[in-house]
């Protein structure tokens, strides 16, 4: 096999990963909680390593030309975003980034209802009051159950997460504890799910922002250039797979005349 060709293909293939990952980040500039993703890149060990020959010899060449690279398990930047004022009773933000708020979102096999969890606190209510997601997801109350709001009246949310309405209380947030971030699995919908087994720790003493919402993770510059590097780097290898079929083909068609 051609060993050059090779690692231009994982070049272009891992770079095209790139792309995809830093384009879905800034896709979702406008996303309020939303957490951009982290593409890692690691160099495939060089044959004597992956072939694990041990003490045997290797082609000493082509271990010094290395491996070609791979895509690794991308990773989750949940540093908080910034903060933005909406004035709306409704809209909430959390200032820890280990906190989330819980939801109840519906199985579309008609199974029962799956609870995960979100950054996005911009809440609405739904035709039987119950506080929402702009999503549709059922926010979760700290016995498990939805928050039922009346209609009418001035409704407040406080620090810890009470919600009131005319001072009468309906309800407080469930927030959730995530120590491990990394562990979470995003589900779509500006939803995450724990780890199989794992159960929702809860967060005793939350910081919740009333009248705020978290806006996206993601640097639009940042994740610009870092498209256009991946299309250089990705446009480069392919230009060098280009070369190499060149070079095979003169091998095939000149070298073979020769002989």
């Amino acid at each position: 096999m051609n060993y050059g060709l090779y690692l231009s293909a994982s070049g272009v293939l891992t770079n095209m990963y790139r792309q995809d990952v830093f384009s879905n980040n800034l896709a979702n500039v406008q996303t309020a909680g939303y957490k951009p993703d982290i593409p890692y890149v690691s160099q495939r060990p060089p044959e004597v390593l992956e072939d694990d020959l041990g003490g045997e010899l290797s082609n000493q060449l082509l271990d010094r030309l290395g491996g070609g690279v791979l895509a690794g398990p991308q990773r989750m930047n949940f540093s908080p975003g910034t903060l933005q004022r909406t004035s709306n009773p409704l809209d909430v933000a959390l200032s820890d980034k280990h906190s989330f708020f819980v939801v109840s979102s519906s199985d579309p096999h008609g199974g029962p209802m799956q609870t995960s969890l979100t950054r996005d606190g911009r809440f609405t209510m739904d035709e039987q009051g119950r506080l929402t997601t702009q999503a549709g997801d059922v926010v979760q109350g700290v016995g498990g159950g939805p928050i039922v709001i009346p209609p009418g009246g001035e409704v407040r949310i406080t620090r810890d997460g009470r919600i009131t309405r005319n001072g009468e209380e309906l309800g407080q947030l469930r927030v959730a504890h995530v120590e491990d971030t990394q562990g979470l699995s995003k589900l779509g919908r500006n939803r995450f799910a724990l780890p199989p087994g794992r159960d929702i720790e809860p967060n005793p003493t939350p910081h919740i922002q009333a009248g705020f919402i978290e806006g996206s993770g993601t640097d639009p510059i940042s994740a610009l250039m870092n498209i256009v590097s991946a299309t250089k780097s990705a446009t480069g290898n392919a230009r060098m797979i280009q070369y190499h079929d060149l070079l095979m083909d003169r091998a095939v068609n000149t070298l073979g005349r020769v002989a």
